[in-house]
């Protein structure tokens, strides 16, 4: 009797899919060596969706069904988007956000967090692993990373990511750009592809949906194959279907304008909570405006808003050239007073709280007033 292969044995029943189709293999069109899978890929001019699709179906292994691809019942694989597997690290408030949309689309969804996120997993259609080893066994197809910032670092050291396949995806979703690409250049195996990502939107703001609303990417490493490509592309659809303004953009430039943005925003959405403002029964539409900033940068946690800082090069100069400006401001109100003032004392001006003009008899009443004392 045949003996299973040790990665057999220990890979988790969910986990475990059927051969792939021979017919795929067969086919008469030329092909080329990728590393992705280590398998002959078919290269055959045809329209990329077709392609991407054929690639990824190409490159399946025994247990993994299709990398991912799964095909709707009763629908045939090239009338549809790929569909792939994807792990999300991190299944907080931001990462359960972006579970929805990737299983409404069809995608397989696997969740890893250190807290137990299992109920909110299966609630979303999602399958939670609390081990990371038993969550490489499932082989995804694209990492994502949705940790906080501050827990980044420590979060990619726990992954076994020799378990993974050798040429994984890993993707992040954090707010800043040049920290995540450090530590992915870093800790990951070289033959890795890598995107790093940024959705300039989350629960709050993109509650109506994600049309129309700003998607940065930068595609930092992604092998010269037709099946990582086409799997870099299916990855990136997830956010182009759903109808966002996708913009790539290199990780420096990004955490560039994020500091002009995003920073600025917090601070000053802290700085009025600190105020304690409140509504009023005459709210004008421009303080309304801060009172909705106020709940939209106070609803995220302090660790964000402190990584946002910390581990963006350009906050410090920014924070000082936001106080630079307060104190701007504040010198020009202060002038203003001082040469009312100044007039005051100097060029006989009337008080500030003196309501119509003097007399024009008021000096010669008050010199006529001061001979008739004794």
């Amino acid at each position: 009797m045949a003996i299973p292969s040790p990665a057999r044995l220990h890979q988790p029943l969910t986990c475990r899919r059927p051969a792939a189709r021979s017919s795929l293999q067969s086919a008469d069109r030329s092909t080329a060596a990728c590393r992705w899978q280590g398998r002959l890929l078919p290269v055959a001019a045809a329209p990329l969706r077709l392609r991407a699709v054929r690639a990824a179906a190409a490159a399946r292994q025994p247990f993994d069904n299709g990398s991912g691809v799964i095909e709707a019942e009763g629908e045939e694989e090239d009338d549809e988007h790929p569909r792939l597997k994807i792990a999300i690290v991190g299944f907080g408030n931001f990462g359960q956000f972006l579970a929805r949309t990737l299983v409404r689309q069809g995608h397989t969804v696997l969740a890893h967090s250190r807290s137990d996120h299992s109920a909110a997993a299966a609630d979303l259609g999602a399958s939670f692993y609390a081990d990371p080893h038993d969550l490489c066994e499932c082989q995804p197809d694209v990492v994502l990373l949705a940790t906080s910032i501050l827990s980044t670092e420590a979060v990619l050291r726990s992954l076994p990511v020799h378990r993974f396949r050798r040429n994984t995806l890993f993707a992040d979703v954090l707010s800043v750009k040049e920290f995540p690409r450090k530590q992915f250049l870093s800790h990951l195996p070289e033959d890795f592809d890598i995107i790093c990502t940024h959705p300039m939107f989350g629960p709050e703001s993109a509650r109506d949906g994600w049309a129309g609303l700003p998607f940065v990417f930068d595609r930092v490493r992604v092998g010269d194959c037709p099946a990582r490509r086409a799997r870099a592309e299916a990855f990136l659809g997830v956010f182009a279907r759903e109808g966002c303004r996708m913009v790539e953009m290199p990780c420096a430039e990004h955490d560039a304008h994020a500091a002009e943005t995003q920073l600025v925003a917090h601070t000053v959405g802290r700085m009025l909570a600190t105020l304690g403002l409140r509504p009023t029964p005459i709210d004008t539409k421009g303080y309304e405006t801060l009172l909705r900033l106020v709940d939209n940068t106070c609803s995220d946690s302090f660790d964000l808003y402190n990584g946002l800082f910390m581990y963006n090069k350009n906050s410090t100069e920014l924070l000082h050239r936001l106080e630079a400006a307060l104190d701007t401001v504040k010198r020009r109100l202060f002038h203003n007073l001082h040469d009312v003032l100044r007039k005051q004392l100097f060029e006989g001006s009337p008080p500030l709280n003196r309501d119509g003009p003097p007399s024009p008899d008021s000096s010669s009443t008050a010199e006529s007033l001061s001979n008739d004392r004794p």
